[in-house]
């Protein structure tokens, strides 16, 4: 339950290989080019159409970076902004964020969440300058920050004019119901929200090509900064997502893709309330993203509950693993990532994990 792999039959081997060999063929003087650190012209164009027709967002292909992974983006921000910042992060959150940060000689604090997202009285209190969200669906307590609070936040960020807010569109794609609400970055007026994605969830993450937009505001100063280094993803995948892209292909992957997790996911969710842990479970943020969240009633500490699983070969993580002080903020409670899931393994699976919380 602890992996959130795709399954690797799910990456469209014969599309990309006939895209690479087009690629090869129609792009050979393009593929021998030194690119700057933005990426090539071509991805970021077709970057830029692709969030117009699905995010909703207007930014040119001048403001995107593309990048060998979001951790390496993640860095590229701290040389840009420089480390006198404290950047604020979700409470339950995902530890790697923090230690990139705090790697890269940056300051972090922890602002707790409430039901619709990241405490602005938390950030107001903690004294930050940039808050790091994700919004779309955060991890791991899957939850979808509504209109209402994302112009809090942005509110929040116009009060002085140092703040920004890292945007991380986390399992934006996987929305199973209901419209996808509007990104920070579309309904930001002032130039204050550096939006980031990645390809890994959606193609596979052993491509490793993400981008960061940022602000028409910022694009100048990080040109002046950081325009001297090279792009650290090579011309021949860039060249290859950006004509996957242009072709369609990406949108019939991610529909193909969204229609497959869906379906799983009714499958793992069908055998959960087929099997005797029902009775004393039940299910929460299932409607996006690629896990959602299972609430035992027991009076088993969630470590011991963990232990014996594990000793078992089952590997279960709760809401505590991902606080930053390992508080239980919401005991009982544990993150099912479904994606690597056999469904027909449920049924043995689920009694061990019936078994071990009644005992």
């Amino acid at each position: 339950f602890t992996s959130n792999q795709i399954q690797a039959d799910m990456f469209p081997f014969a599309t990309w290989t006939k895209v690479l060999r087009d690629t090869l063929a129609d792009e050979q003087s393009h593929l021998m080019e030194p690119v700057p650190v933005w990426g090539c012209l071509a991805l970021r164009q077709a970057v830029s159409t692709h969030l117009q027709h699905f995010r909703g967002m207007y930014a040119s292909p001048a403001q995107i970076v593309i990048g060998a992974g979001t951790e390496y983006l993640y860095s590229l921000i701290v040389r840009f902004l420089g480390t006198k910042h404290i950047v604020c992060l979700e409470d339950p959150g995902y530890a790697k964020v923090r230690r990139i940060y705090e790697s890269n000689g940056m300051s972090c604090r922890y602002a707790p969440l409430d039901e619709n997202g990241i405490s602005i009285d938390a950030l107001r209190k903690l004294h930050g300058s940039i808050a790091h969200i994700s919004p779309s669906h955060h991890f791991p307590t899957g939850r979808v920050m509504p209109i209402a609070r994302r112009y809090e936040l942005l509110g929040w960020a116009n009060e002085n004019e140092g703040r920004y807010i890292i945007e991380d569109d986390y399992d934006s794609e996987f929305r199973f119901t209901g419209k996808p609400v509007p990104t920070l970055f579309s309904i930001d007026a002032v130039g204050k929200v550096i939006y980031m994605n990645t390809f890994s969830k959606t193609l596979t993450p052993t491509i490793r090509i993400s981008y960061m937009v940022l602000p028409r505001t910022l694009v100048g100063k990080f040109q002046e900064n950081l325009g001297f280094y090279a792009c650290t993803v090579s011309n021949f995948e860039q060249y290859t997502l950006a004509a996957f892209l242009q072709q369609g292909y990406f949108e019939k992957h991610i529909n193909r893709m969204r229609n497959f997790y869906k379906n799983h996911r009714n499958q793992v969710i069908a055998k959960l309330k087929e099997s005797r842990l029902w009775q004393m479970a039940s299910i929460y943020e299932e409607d996006a993203g690629l896990h959602f969240l299972l609430h035992i009633d027991t009076q088993k500490e969630d470590s011991v509950i963990k232990d014996q699983l594990q000793q078992r070969g089952i590997r279960l993580r709760g809401m505590s693993d991902y606080t930053y002080d390992g508080s239980q903020v919401i005991p009982h409670t544990f993150i099912i990532n479904y994606t690597a899931i056999d469904p027909q393994d449920l049924p043995e699976v689920l009694e061990e994990i019936y078994q071990v919380c009644i005992n």
